[in-house]
């Protein structure tokens, strides 16, 4: 039971969507829902109007641009779909494999890329491993479509009167991956890496470990060029700033920077792997 008073509207298409966000302060956008609802039954969250986006046209599925360099992942696709897409798989694999670490099939089968993107305060696996893909989200606000990177997505959140249509990720091949340890209890990532290797050096991604989904630039730099085996990779980790990880349940800093570094060095040797 959700003890809370709402109104709901089901709009017809997206710019009807973003005039209710925009003219109905506390509104908020219902896609999938398997953040905002349980949120709205504990009272821990509240809404004075549901923006019920299910049903809006061509918000689903994953295509290539017209230029070939970029995967179009409508914000409507669900996780399931996400990490079952054969064009995810060979173009973005960290994507799909984040996807396939979320939750269970139930919250797969109904939770969507847009709504795990943007499920504030919680620690969704498919921001970091967009972060690591260098993609961009893309919006529709009472301004118009506009596009916000990932990194700078994750730290500023949603825009109230906004919706996410999109992700765009850069078509890179099999040289990406995802990995994780998860909490048992509500499969939220104790901690996630994602990694991406490149011409200019890995990109990676953590989340769980740290306040919010995070790149990490310093190991990043001390990868460039390799090795990736596991103890050059934990070396370029401890040489991370312990404040950076957040200590959880029966967790300390540096248990969290050691667990970041092992998922860390997995990820790049799979992808070092996909490459050979």
């Amino acid at each position: 039971m959700i003890l809370t008073d709402f109104d709901y509207a089901r709009p017809a298409g997206l710019d009807e969507a973003v005039a209710l966000l925009t003219g109905t302060p506390g509104a908020r956008v219902l896609a999938g829902g398997q953040s905002l609802l349980p949120d709205l039954r504990a009272g821990s969250d509240s809404a004075r109007l549901l923006v019920d986006i299910r049903r809006l046209a061509g918000l689903r599925g994953t295509t290539r641009t017209a230029d070939g360099r970029l995967l179009r992942v409508g914000a409507l696709t669900t996780l399931a779909d996400l990490a079952a897409d054969p064009l995810v798989l060979a173009e973005a694999p960290e994507l799909a494999a984040a996807a396939r670490a979320n939750g269970d099939p139930q919250v797969r089968n109904l939770g969507t890329a847009g709504g795990n993107l943007a499920a504030a305060g919680r620690p969704t696996d498919l921001p970091a491993a967009a972060i690591a893909a260098d993609a961009v989200v893309e919006l529709a606000g009472p301004g118009g479509r506009s596009t916000l990177p990932a990194e700078e997505f994750a730290a500023r959140g949603a825009p109230a009167d906004a919706v996410v249509t999109a992700l765009l990720v850069p078509a890179a091949g099999p040289a990406a991956a995802f990995e994780k340890s998860a909490d048992r209890a509500t499969r939220y990532p104790v901690c996630a890496a994602a990694v991406r290797i490149t011409p200019d050096g890995p990109r990676i991604a953590v989340t769980g470990a740290t306040p919010r989904p995070l790149r990490l630039r310093g190991v990043e730099d001390r990868l460039r060029g390799g090795p990736y085996d596991t103890e050059a990779v934990l070396a370029a980790f401890r040489a991370e700033p312990r404040e950076l990880f957040v200590p959880g349940r029966g967790t300390s800093a540096e248990y969290l920077g050691h667990l970041a570094g092992v998922l860390t060095a997995r990820a790049l040797q799979r992808a070092e792997r996909a490459l050979a």
